[in-house]
């Protein structure tokens, strides 16, 4: 497993060969060191909980929270059918017409990524590395705008599959642009968390309407469902960055 503190692999774009069924299950919430509730220790001092919006992880996702930081451990296998679970696989369905499969199939990898618990904002944005940025509810992981070598996706977009994903070289599953899968029911649905601690939302606000005022990390401030009392959040957008532009919060790392 290699660390790399948000400077990650090179993207290119493939994946499928590993079981999973489609019916979702629960995230595992557990606990390293402190617990999810919030109580005060004997010493006096008040435990982190889970920040809202951790409890809709799903797929067999593990969340806990060490220290500072929510650790979401996941295999990265999508709870969705794709042609990149390959023929024979339960979860298997051939691609739609236009799409042009890219050599690598799905396997289950081992993502933990450490997410600030209490995300501020950073001095300065923060570039977005090749690899995961964040990570979906339904445990798979967030790509940026960018090919293997930074280059714009253009070639790549032929290869999604119907929910917008595909795997890399590395076999691992990820989104570089809306999952279609988590937004089917709510276009304003909370779909994830970035690496920094913020959450990343469908491509409308819950009034039905398009987001305004998105700063070049592809963000901005206002209450939402999980977070009444307003926070900075990501949207999805239809046109480059698609997820995120920039990390707005100091990010935290990843392995896998």
């Amino acid at each position: 497993m290699r660390q790399f503190a948000v400077t990650a692999f090179a993207l290119a774009a493939t994946l499928a060969c590993a079981s999973g069924s489609t019916t979702p299950t629960a995230a595992t919430t557990t606990t390293t060191g402190t617990n999810t509730t919030g109580t005060t220790n004997t010493g006096g001092s008040t435990t982190p909980s889970l920040p809202s919006g951790y409890e809709k992880f799903t797929n067999g996702t593990s969340v806990q929270i060490s220290g500072n930081f929510v650790v979401v451990s996941t295999t990265d296998v999508p709870n969705h059918k794709s042609p990149y679970f390959g023929v024979g696989n339960a979860n298997y369905v051939a691609p739609t017409a236009g799409i042009v499969l890219n050599p690598s199939h799905i396997a289950a990898q081992s993502y933990v990524l450490r997410i600030p618990i209490a995300p501020a904002a950073a001095a300065s944005p923060g570039d977005t590395p090749l690899d995961a940025i964040g990570v979906a509810l339904n445990g798979v992981v967030f790509f940026n705008q960018y090919a293997a070598g930074r280059v714009p996706l253009t070639t790549e977009i032929v290869s999604f599959d119907q929910y917008n994903g595909h795997p890399a070289m590395q076999n691992n599953y990820h989104y570089h642009f809306e999952p279609l899968y988590l937004t089917a029911a709510t276009k304003s649905a909370l779909i994830g968390f970035i690496l920094d601690g913020y959450p990343i939302y469908g491509p409308q606000e819950t009034s039905g309407s398009a987001p305004t005022g998105l700063d070049a990390c592809n963000g901005h401030t206002h209450a939402t469902l999980e977070y009444p009392n307003g926070i900075y959040h990501y949207h999805v957008v239809s046109s480059p960055p698609y997820l995120v532009g920039c990390f707005h919060g100091t990010a935290g790392t990843v392995t896998n």
